[in-house]
């Protein structure tokens, strides 16, 4: 079930893979590519993610915005036009990736994207959701023997079978992610419940690829046994793109990698209810209460509920059991906010 991208084991019993997604958040800039490879390497992310965009080998001239966000680009085929970087320049974001200790990832969407991303030795495969039924180009990235990691967005159950049996037909470990093809993704449509249900239908490594613009969902994903997350990330909330209200920014990435973590090590640590209450004997002893003297009481007198309270600390008799201190004689008188002892009970 496990696998391996590069040196980091991928899957049960190892830490969440955190994956922060550029996407196409740099704009068209390699300088600002540069950048977010920095901003992701000092958050903590395990990887960054680009999307490599050929527009001749993967658009229609004519391609019409979803939805019309971009002042500079007439048509999508000439927003993707400007988001080319060439060889060279994947081949740079690479080596910047490696030089900080990151995994570089790119999600192709043409056969030629594949071949240059292959050129470069890319460690695993990266589908969007909106190519899982392209199963040619799974066919060509599987027979790489690379991880191929999935998002599930727009896909059916049947239509995802077909993906996972083509990636592993062609000799690739696969991984699935939930998605939800909205951005940004409100609460009710994340679909938390999916990832354990791709895990039991195709036991492989699972997880998330949120677009909720919060560190919610993948926080929660990771007390369900998520394997892998995906965040898109931006440098501020005022930058340009289409993706920017469905992005964390980098300090809120930092945030989610330390809470995963976190998580991650309380998850590994189950607590001994037992062994923990021994080991709280000297904390329940000053934080517990004790039967005492409401008032000044005199040798002799019958303690009734008016005569008692329950005070700190607890090293008199213990606050449980004041019914059956109600109704006894007092050996000797006590003074006010004395703790009842035995002794002081005929």
């Amino acid at each position: 079930m496990n696998f391996s991208i590069l040196q980091r084991e991928v899957g049960s019993g190892r830490p969440c893979f955190v994956i922060a997604e550029v996407g196409q958040a740099h704009d068209g800039s390699l300088g600002t590519a540069h950048a977010y490879i920095d901003a992701a390497a000092r958050a903590g992310a395990d990887a960054v993610k680009f999307q490599t965009h050929i527009a001749d080998a993967e658009s229609t001239p004519g391609e019409p915005f979803r939805v019309k966000f971009s002042p500079q680009d007439a048509t999508r085929y000439d927003y993707w036009k400007r988001m080319e970087f060439t060889a060279d320049a994947w081949r740079g974001l690479s080596e910047h990736a490696r030089d900080r200790g990151l995994i570089f990832l790119s999600t192709p969407f043409s056969f030629e994207a594949v071949d240059l991303l292959d050129r470069l030795n890319v460690p695993a495969w990266k589908v969007g959701s909106g190519e899982v039924n392209n199963l040619p180009m799974l066919e060509r990235m599987a027979t790489t023997g690379r991880p191929v990691l999935v998002s599930s967005g727009m896909s059916s159950w049947s239509e995802l079978d077909q993906a996972v049996a083509t990636v592993r037909g062609a000799g690739a470990p696969v991984a699935l992610l939930q998605c939800t093809t909205a951005y940004p993704c409100p609460a009710e449509k994340i679909g938390l419940n999916v990832i354990g249900q791709l895990r039991d239908r195709y036991q492989t490594p699972v997880g998330l690829s949120d677009h909720s613009g919060t560190i919610f969902p993948s926080l929660a994903a990771v007390t369900l046994g998520a394997n892998l997350l995906e965040v898109h990330i931006v440098l501020s909330r005022e930058a340009f793109g289409p993706d920017v209200r469905a992005s964390v920014t980098i300090d809120e990435l930092a945030e989610l990698v330390r809470g995963v973590r976190f998580i991650e090590q309380a998850l590994a640590s189950p607590l001994d209810k037992e062994q923990a209450a021994a080991e709280m004997s000297e904390l329940k002893t000053m934080f517990g209460k004790s039967v005492v003297a409401a008032r000044d009481l005199p040798a002799g007198h019958t303690l009734a509920a008016a005569d008692l309270s329950l005070k700190k600390p607890g090293t008199g008799i213990p606050a449980a059991r004041l019914k059956e201190v109600i109704g006894r004689r007092l050996a000797q008188a006590v003074a006010a906010n004395t703790l009842l002892a035995e002794n002081y009970l005929d």
